[in-house]
């Protein structure tokens, strides 16, 4: 059917075992490449924390090269958050193989794409990253690349909070998963990206609220897992390109920092831990983006889709 993005966006609604709360979907996104163009192959695209696809410019960047653009809304986020759902809440990341595998069988195996990129985002990127590691067998020779954008790879804040910190979520949050984190959001990424607010981007507030969702224990501490496990290395064996802006910055934000670095990770624990991915990962810092960097302003989103178009030109020839 067609999605709400317009054409020639469509969406399909993937049907997924339920869980503790009941029906449980995800939604696979699609632009085919552009007419004309020498087909390629297909990207397969994962969001980040409240968060869902909207980004088109980064996708027709993909399909004026050839490429069909899958977008995966994963379940209780965006298209296939549903009414009786507590938005984003998982207690182990690997619940999310569920709708990439589907999407996966039906990008290769019912739309014939034997060439497959990776996109990812955030914490998206690091779900992308574990599930590429458990596929590799099932996707050898088909999986030709991955992009990460901005990944989540360890946790913000101090050594405290990474090391027993981390032990006090893992304990607590395996007997009280829903119990919420706090945490001070004050919205100044969301209302410099959204048009409502001043930015240039128009998407769902409901889908992407300005000051984000509530952080549950049960889903941090399987962040934390996940975390840890990229720390002692995967083997993701193909192209790997990850792209970062070239500084984080702290609060209070100021209107310069909201534009041109990234106020929602620490980039340095990307540079950190990304070789851990596997063994040929190239790690580029843009000056001047955002976190999420195809959101980025000029003349850094000229310099992320420079960096893009020469990592493509070598590995996805």
């Amino acid at each position: 059917m067609q999605d709400v993005l317009g054409p020639p966006w469509t969406a399909e609604t993937i049907p997924l075992a339920d869980d503790a709360e009941g029906r449980v979907v995800a939604t696979l996104v699609h632009a085919p490449a552009d007419a004309g163009t020498a087909p390629r192959g297909a990207v397969l695209h994962v969001h980040g924390f409240a968060d869902y696809f909207f980004q088109t410019d980064y996708a027709a960047w993909w399909t004026a090269r050839g490429w069909d653009f899958y977008a995966l809304d994963l379940r209780k986020y965006g298209r296939s958050l549903l009414p009786h759902q507590t938005p984003t809440d998982v207690h182990d990341v690997r619940a999310y193989a569920e709708e990439l595998d589907a999407a996966y069988e039906r990008i290769t195996g019912r739309d014939g794409h034997d060439r497959l990129v990776v996109s990812a985002h955030s914490t998206g990127a690091l779900v992308a990253a574990l599930w590429c590691e458990d596929r590799r067998a099932e996707q050898a020779g088909t999986l030709v690349g991955v992009v990460l954008n901005a990944p989540w790879l360890d946790l913000q804040g101090s050594e405290l909070m990474r090391t027993v910190g981390t032990r006090v979520i893992d304990v607590v949050g395996a007997v009280l998963p829903d119990v919420v984190v706090p945490r001070q959001v004050d919205g100044g990424y969301g209302r410099s990206l959204h048009r409502d607010h001043g930015g240039r981007q128009v998407y769902d507030l409901t889908w992407k609220p300005v000051e984000s969702f509530p952080v549950r224990l049960g889903w941090l501490r399987a962040i934390r897992r996940a975390h840890a496990e990229l720390h002692r290395g995967l083997h993701v064996d193909v192209p790997v390109l990850v792209l970062t802006s070239d500084r984080s910055a702290e609060p209070p934000y100021t209107a310069e920092d909201l534009r041109s670095a990234d106020v929602v990770l620490d980039v340095e624990h990307m540079w950190r831990w990304a070789p851990r991915i596997g063994p040929r990962v190239e790690v580029v810092a843009v000056e001047g983006a955002r976190h999420d960097v195809v959101l980025s302003e000029e003349p850094a989103l000229g310099r992320v889709y420079e960096v893009l178009a020469g990592w493509a030109d070598r590995f996805l020839p």
